[in-house]
């Protein structure tokens, strides 16, 4: 290999770095004597944090400074948690690697470690997340969903601050930071079905840098890359983002990927969601076809609605 140097480009964040860090490590134990840096950027995303990600523009605000960082060589590669990543990326870039995923559901972290279904009436659920609020309400009606927004540990201090009765993360942040003792329930598919890619870390990569290429490829999960084309070629369809209720989760064996995903209302009074399976082969196009079905059945008057 002829690469000597690598600088990952990461958010600040306490999980963004322990994933960047992680990422160095591995690179670092594949490659005697490459020396890996990591270079900090501040994202929109970041700055911002009295407002919902849905005004502001999504989450797509949480990567567009670092890839404009990888588009000027600033950097090498970015590390990304998955579901923070747009559908859409500038035509030089492409998402190269993704690692092995982490636990992908949703959790309840809650008072006494109180249980989902034995939280009291009108209890106070904190999440900035409308895929989960609205999946919740679903669940339980009777919630009252108050929003929340900052890095994991400053939303679990809010349990306490903000009066409330649980929060919901995704589990995959809490067990890296080594939180996962703080988790009061792993909410099953069920009832909340997960983003697409949570769960998953991506390596972000300038397209035609072979020398990058070579020094990442290693790391790739061929299993994971799989299950995120197909979910997140079902989103793809459905033109979502972080302001629409969607939920994508596949799942593989041996011969075949099945995808589940569904479209909420905000209220979570009305939720489209179907399956499919097909062969490994076949995942963009499972992706896309259950987009297709999912919009058909009448998602397209929810996303009208909430674009609108």
């Amino acid at each position: 290999m002829d690469l000597e140097k690598l600088i990952i480009g990461s958010r600040g964040s306490g999980l963004a770095l322990w994933q960047a860090n992680w990422i160095k490590s591995q690179l670092e134990k594949l490659h005697a004597g490459l020396q890996v840096e990591i270079t900090i950027i501040k994202t929109s995303g970041d700055k911002i944090q009295d407002v919902p990600l849905t005004k502001i523009g999504g989450k797509g605000l949480f990567v567009k400074e670092i890839e404009e960082a990888l588009l000027r060589r600033e950097v090498d590669i970015a590390v990304h948690s998955m579901k923070d990543v747009p559908m859409k990326l500038p035509y030089e870039l492409e998402i190269s690697v993704v690692t092995e995923r982490e636990n992908p559901f949703d959790a309840l972290i809650s008072k006494d470690n109180i249980q989902l279904n034995d939280l009291p009436k009108n209890a106070k659920v904190g999440t900035g997340s409308l895929r989960r609020s609205s999946q919740l309400l679903k669940y339980r009606p009777d919630l009252k969903i108050v929003p929340l927004r900052g890095n994991i540990d400053t939303r679990l201090k809010k349990l306490d601050s903000e009066g409330l009765d649980a929060i919901i993360l995704a589990a995959a942040g809490l067990r890296r930071m080594g939180w996962g003792d703080k988790i009061s329930q792993l909410i099953p598919a069920e009832i909340i079905l997960p983003a697409m890619g949570q769960g998953a870390v991506g390596i972000e990569t300038r397209k035609y840098d072979p020398n990058v290429f070579e020094a990442i490829m290693a790391l790739d999960h061929a299993e994971t890359h799989l299950a995120l084309e197909a979910e997140r070629a079902f989103v793809d369809v459905l033109e979502g983002g972080c302001q629409v209720p969607i939920g994508a989760y596949a799942t593989l064996d041996d011969e075949n990927i099945t995808l589940k995903g569904l479209v909420a209302s905000l209220d979570g009074k009305t939720i489209f969601q179907s399956s499919r399976q097909s062969p490994l082969v076949d995942a963009k196009k499972l992706g896309q076809e259950l987009g297709k079905e999912i919009l058909a059945m009448g998602a397209d008057k929810i996303l009208k609605e909430i674009y609108q």
